[in-house]
């Protein structure tokens, strides 16, 4: 477009790719609803492969994300994991080695010593509190589209979490609530053919609380990308 600044949309794209990152301490204060549906409205741009647009969401505010919260934790008490999609089988190599690097980070950064398995557990089970978020959003897709239509919710969720950043809130992507997959089809009467992909905890995010102090890094990109000149 002559005349429109690209520089400045890369510089934009640019620092709110390096702010962001998961929240996992919110604020109790309740995100209003206008600010919700102006980040929803952000996300719903994400593309996918014909425009299927595969991605239905589910969020909670309020109450719902109390009992949703309260009911979730006592599921996780007696129910084993029972995903919609198939988990990785393995880490190795440098996916492990990331993996676990970002793990370490994490305990340092709330005092959880190696070999410290109370509190390790402790701090697993946040993930089922929604780190305290006051409200969450379930993302899921439709069966028959296969891994193409889970592929297309991950472009959405990488938008919500770009709009939220945006929007001066925290986000925390968890693959961890599509393990009880069972309970989240139960609860929220989400159809059969409905696969869930994953949940975003979101909020207002607590930056005082030391959990949220540490970055995670990013390779660089001799360790992703090939080149080929001929």
């Amino acid at each position: 477009m002559p005349g429109h600044d690209q520089t400045a949309d890369a510089t934009t794209l640019a620092r709110l790719l390096d702010d962001r990152w998961t929240c996992r301490q919110f604020r109790p204060d309740p995100v209003p609803r206008a600010t919700i549906e102006a980040l929803l409205r952000l996300a719903q741009r994400t593309p996918s492969w014909c425009n299927t647009q595969p991605w239905q969401v589910t969020v909670t505010e309020g109450a719902g994300t109390d009992r949703f919260r309260k009911e979730l934790l006592e599921h996780i008490q007696t129910a084993g994991a029972e995903p919609d999609l198939p988990f990785p089988a393995q880490y190795t190599g440098a996916y492990r080695d990331r993996r676990k690097a970002c793990g370490l980070q994490l305990y340092e950064s709330v005092g959880v010593v190696k070999g410290d398995q109370a509190g390790t557990m402790r701090q697993m089970v946040r993930n089922f509190e929604l780190f305290d978020a006051p409200h969450v959003a379930i993302i899921t897709t439709e069966d028959d589209l296969g891994v193409y239509g889970a592929v297309d919710c991950g472009l959405y969720i990488g938008n919500f979490l770009l709009g939220a950043q945006a929007l001066g809130l925290g986000a925390a992507p968890q693959a961890a609530l599509a393990t009880y997959a069972p309970f989240l089809h139960s609860h929220f009467g989400i159809p059969a053919q409905r696969k869930v992909v994953a949940g975003i905890s979101f909020g207002y995010p607590d930056r005082e609380h030391a959990v949220n102090g540490f970055r995670t890094a990013r390779a660089d990109l001799d360790e992703v990308v090939s080149w080929r000149t001929d």
